[in-house]
């Protein structure tokens, strides 16, 4: 209860932590099927205390990988995935408007921008649509 009761924990992250203090698995496994059924555990709230937690600083891939590695399921991770996207733009803008207070003008600020936004896990799509498309020739 004691870690429940700092922030919301996925099934298999709970577990990981409970494991060296028990005896068995099954012992594991046992106190986390009567958390579920008494509502004290959720995946579906974890998720979303992930999303509300990161979404404002990195992209979707970087926050769906996160899910994944607690072992969200597949089903949960596609319904996040289209909440997220449909506001990936503007969150992009947002970080991006935070560190950079004005679009690239050559190409080794473009380079460093790009590299910025793309390791927050923006898709190169959203970054085209902020940063543009980075021509050398401007005719």
């Amino acid at each position: 209860m004691n870690f429940l009761s700092r922030r919301e924990y996925s099934r298999l992250e709970l577990g990981r932590r409970l494991a060296p203090h028990a005896e068995s698995a099954e012992e594991v496994e046992a106190l986390l099927d009567a958390l579920v059924e008494q509502k004290w555990l959720s995946n579906e709230r974890f998720a979303h205390s992930v999303v509300n937690r990161r979404a404002s600083r990195v992209g979707t891939r970087v926050i769906l990988q996160e899910l994944r590695q607690h072992g969200v399921d597949v089903e949960q991770t596609e319904i996040i995935k289209e909440e997220l996207m449909a506001t990936e733009l503007e969150r992009a803008k947002q970080v991006w408007g935070k560190k950079f207070s004005a679009p690239p003008d050559d190409p080794r600020s473009y380079a460093k921008q790009y590299r910025f936004m793309a390791s927050r896990g923006f898709s190169g799509r959203i970054l085209q649509q902020i940063l543009g498309d980075w021509e050398d020739d401007p005719a």
